[in-house]
């Protein structure tokens, strides 16, 4: 709460946010007859801890934008942001949706984003906002009703495509760093994160989020990943020059690494290993670039071009590439269901399955 007032303070963020002491103080902490006691100190600590894993970094940075936008909504109209007021809370989807000071309308799945930040927030400050009140949710219905549409696809990298990226490549340490994040990232179906947060080995450093473990048949990944543990197999490819576990192998003998994250910064020169962890943001870059080094899409302007590739196009490719039974990419991609990795297929065989002639007609 502010000091000398018993009215919270809306922009105060929490620990899981932004980690000083202050917010620390105002999320986990200690019941008042112990408090001070110094018992439950370093449980305190370790709670706290667990707390920043309840999401991702990326997730809490998005909801962190959430709050504040809707604070700033709240003082330009005068509207109290505590307590939850699910009245106000759909007033502000609304404007969202038909924004009345002319602002650019968002997305439907970026409203309901939206709406989820808000309800993280409030509760993080021991409030419920209920998605369910009518307020909320016929408001939200009708903004989906009328403003859906379906969702805007990356275009998929398919194997001619990543070989040309891959062959733009330099031959330095930057290059051979570059040509496995590719070729690893498109034959493991590996998101951005997944890929720059792989180590050496296990619980070699804190951040890591997965291991890979070379075999004589391939490389092994263990990855904590957005829906849990699960293993990738990546097996060798039939060409030294296009296999992702050859070039891992490569990149790990010549630029010395042996313990800790797979993917470092390089030096300017693309000559010497840095130690810092590459950021997933280079990925994307990565991909861009290499999109327009190689040609793709030439009939397109270049901003056009740069638009359709993204991170999400490794994996888009992978599924819409392999020619195997669809069970198998699903456990390969890691997704719940057959129908997200259907989302991910750009091209396919629709009607291989064909219920029509199954049911004798």
């Amino acid at each position: 709460m502010a000091e000398g007032t018993d009215k919270p303070n809306p922009n105060d963020s929490l620990a899981v946010q932004s980690g000083s002491d202050h917010d620390e103080r105002n999320s986990i902490a200690l019941p008042s007859e112990v408090a001070g006691s110094g018992r439950l100190d370093r449980i305190v600590k370790t709670a706290r801890a667990y707390a920043k894993q309840a999401a991702s970094e990326n997730t809490l940075k998005a909801y962190s934008k959430d709050w504040a936008h809707f604070a700033r909504w709240c003082r330009m109209r005068g509207a109290e942001i505590l307590p939850p007021s699910a009245e106000i809370v759909g007033l502000y989807l609304a404007d969202l949706a038909a924004p009345s000071d002319g602002s650019p309308a968002l997305t439907v799945s970026t409203i309901d984003r939206r709406l989820s930040g808000l309800t993280w927030n409030y509760a993080q400050r021991g409030m419920v906002l209920d998605r369910k009140d009518r307020h909320i949710a016929t408001v939200l219905a009708g903004i989906k009703r009328k403003h859906a549409r379906p969702p805007v696809q990356k275009e998929a990298i398919l194997p001619e495509d990543i070989l040309a990226m891959v062959a733009t490549l330099s031959f330095d340490l930057r290059g051979l760093r570059d040509r496995v994040i590719l070729l690893l990232g498109y034959a493991g179906g590996l998101r951005r994160s997944e890929i720059v947060s792989l180590d050496v080995g296990k619980d070699d450093t804190p951040d890591s989020k997965g291991w890979v473990e070379l075999l004589e048949g391939g490389a092994l990944l263990r990855l904590n990943a957005k829906t849990g543990w699960r293993e990738v197999e990546i097996g060798r490819g039939s060409s030294e020059q296009t296999c992702p576990v050859h070039a891992l192998e490569q990149w790990l003998h010549y630029a010395k690494i042996d313990f800790g994250p797979i993917f470092v910064r390089t030096s300017r020169d693309g000559k010497r290993t840095l130690d810092a962890r590459l950021n997933d943001r280079h990925v994307a870059r990565l991909i861009k670039k290499t999109v327009l080094a190689a040609g793709l899409r030439p009939e397109l302007p270049e901003e056009e071009r740069l638009a359709l590739f993204s991170g999400h196009s490794l994996r888009a490719g992978l599924a819409s590439s392999a020619e195997v039974d669809e069970r198998y990419v699903q456990k390969h991609l890691g997704h719940a269901s057959a129908e997200m990795t259907r989302r991910y297929q750009r091209r396919r065989d629709r009607f291989r399955v064909n219920l029509t002639k199954a049911a004798g007609l």
